[in-house]
């Protein structure tokens, strides 16, 4: 039950079994992490935004939903969520999100980038990225369609925890963009549970 800690604008990768916990934390609040789910015998699967909303029917997802794959599989069951807003909209940022979105600030790899290289020894491609489940991100969405970034509404100490349905190979960041963390980085910890 031991406490990892993802440094500010960095991310890790890692196995996490059927049946485990995965409880990732917020330690001082308003910081968001990127989240990436693959089937673990097969990176080829991995979780889908447009599967999940297909299956759970809903875009604010939070307890009792589930995240699920491609291949219309669930990879992992939200069970705790001392939160309510994440985001599964939005991609995660990379260098060209900073050229388009932060022309004034030095470009970053982002959580794109950083996923890239976590997950690369599992044998996950750049190309093989989708769009990660943005633990703790807040992202309105008015009636017109369109879509906001404020700051998320985690204070410190907030979390949530996922089971994962089967062995799944988890890329997790401390992400790297201003807008999404209401302008400074932070660290998130994170632990692995037995179920």
């Amino acid at each position: 039950m031991s406490l990892h800690v993802i440094p500010p604008r960095s991310g890790a990768a890692f196995v996490l079994k059927a049946g485990q916990l995965l409880k990732v934390i917020d330690p001082m609040g308003v910081q968001v992490s990127d989240l990436l789910a693959y089937n673990a015998a097969d990176v080829r699967e991995v979780i889908s935004n447009g599967r999940t909303f297909d299956y759970e029917e809903t875009i604010a997802l939070t307890a009792g939903n589930r995240l699920w794959s491609n291949r219309s599989n669930v990879l992992l069951e939200i069970v705790e969520d001392t939160v309510g807003s994440h985001d599964f909209l939005l991609t995660p940022c990379s260098e060209a999100t900073f050229r388009h979105f932060y022309p004034e600030h030095p470009v970053h790899r982002g959580c794109f980038g950083n996923l890239a290289e976590a997950l690369a020894p599992f044998g996950v491609e750049p190309d093989m990225i989708p769009t990660a489940f943005n633990l703790f991100m807040n992202v309105p969405v008015a009636a017109d369609g369109t879509l906001r970034v404020d700051p998320p509404v985690s204070r410190p100490g907030d979390h949530i925890v996922l089971r994962a349905v089967t062995d799944c190979v988890i890329g997790l960041t401390a992400c790297s963009a201003y807008a999404s963390n209401g302008g400074s980085f932070k660290p998130i910890h994170y632990q692995l549970l037995e179920g």
